[in-house]
């Protein structure tokens, strides 16, 4: 098998059981890898480290995924650690119509993959060069595992670019996903309510369809929504919204950029909260806070999710101003006593730095903030100890004065 060694001193982060191993760490590499293939990891005294996927192009140059010298990353590892990934998730299951990560990249030890459960079909993303190159043993596993009816790709996030592949998408065994697909989130561990059912596009949406990763923020968000205007940015379906309109708000001012995410929104309002008269506003976030702003509009709650604002190092100085004036817009807007509600999934700004920018924002705005509670992926998108980059979406309930 190919083979890489370490520079000195940069052994550490495998003893750790970190899984990445950047360009500059190598000293050399040996036996020619090809793009995708397995590699063993040494140390600088020639001791072996973990067993990883080897990328030509990515700065990430190796992702390691067995620490054990006797698993070869074939099909039977693949098998073993998408049941053991499945399993953790198995409450989740239970019921015909809802929508889950069931595999999380790195998390769950398998660099580069993710996999969602939208009732019947499965929807994948194959982030790295291995994941590309294995898309059939793959899927093949998936369906043996699930026997879902479909499995379809998603492979259109920016990390390809990244590696060097091309955007990717289209049915990879079995049945096509309809256009729309009704589904609820899983049931949350502890939590009875049912979930009220959304609207996905798993072929023209967002991400894989929707945004997983805020099922249960929704629902803690919601908690504060009885009785109260809400002003939702960056709305995309409206999942915020349906379950602020459950939960008792009296009106709702939805915000998105795209007039096919709007009309998603407006279909999700109409099923799960047909009593809602919600105003949809097609628009660029910032412009119209702004406006709202000069008009003088005032409102009981404000959700600011927007997209990733920083996707490289170079940028995160660039998304700290945009996430400060977004926060200082909305509390703007909020009555005294309302509630924001905001989000980053920016893996680079970390927790810290975004409470610092929020504190700016407040400060800048002249309001009293208090954070009443802290926000985090939801259950099915586990955080590595060893890998704290899987630790990306971080949110703040705050009440604003």
């Amino acid at each position: 098998m190919a083979s890489v060694t370490l520079k000195p001193g940069r052994e550490r982060p495998l003893q750790q059981r970190h899984p990445w191993v950047f360009s500059g760490a190598i000293a050399a590499t040996r036996g020619a890898p090809g793009a995708g293939e397995p590699v063993d990891i040494f140390g600088p005294g020639g001791e072996w480290l973990a067993r990883g996927f080897f990328s030509d192009s990515s700065q990430i140059r190796v992702r390691a995924a067995t620490w054990d010298p006797e698993q070869p990353l074939d099909a039977t590892w693949l098998r073993a650690t998408l049941a053991r990934a499945v399993a953790g998730r198995q409450h989740l299951l239970a019921h015909p119509d809802t929508a889950c990560r069931l595999a999380f990249s790195e998390s769950d030890g398998i660099p580069g993959l993710i996999v969602d459960r939208y009732g019947p079909f499965l929807v994948v993303q194959l982030l790295t060069q291995w994941a590309a190159a294995s898309a059939s043993m793959i899927a093949e596993t998936l369906a043996e595992l699930l026997a879902p009816r479909g499995i379809y790709e998603r492979s259109d996030a920016d990390v390809r670019e990244r590696e060097g592949l091309p955007p990717r998408e289209g049915l990879l065994w079995g049945e096509s996903p309809p256009p729309r697909l009704e589904l609820r989130h899983a049931p949350l561990p502890g939590v009875n309510d049912e979930q009220p059912p959304l609207i996905a596009d798993i072929q023209g949406g967002q991400k894989t369809g929707l945004y997983l990763d805020q099922a249960a923020n929704r629902q803690r968000v919601a908690a504060y929504a009885s009785d109260a205007r809400v002003l939702d940015c960056f709305c995309y379906t409206g999942a915020f919204s349906v379950y602020a309109a459950r939960a008792g708000a009296t009106a709702l001012t939805l915000i998105d950029s795209s007039a096919s995410a709007l009309a998603l929104a407006r279909a999700n309002l109409a099923r799960s909260a047909p009593t809602a008269d919600p105003e949809l506003v097609e628009g660029d976030v910032f412009r119209m806070l702004r406006q709202y702003r000069a008009e003088g509009r005032q409102f009981d709650m404000v959700v600011l999710d927007p997209p990733k604002f920083a996707h490289s190092q170079a940028q995160v100085e660039r998304a700290a101003r945009g996430y400060k004036d977004i926060n200082l817009l909305g509390m703007q807007l909020l009555r005294p006593g309302g509630v924001l509600a905001t989000f980053s999934c920016s893996g680079l700004v970390s927790a810290d730095l975004f409470q610092k920018i929020v504190f700016g924002a407040a400060v800048d705005a002249r309001r009293d903030a208090q954070i009443v509670e802290r926000l985090t992926q939801a259950p099915d998108h586990p955080i590595l100890l060893t890998f704290p980059e899987s630790d990306y979406l971080k949110g703040l309930i705050c009440r604003v004065w």
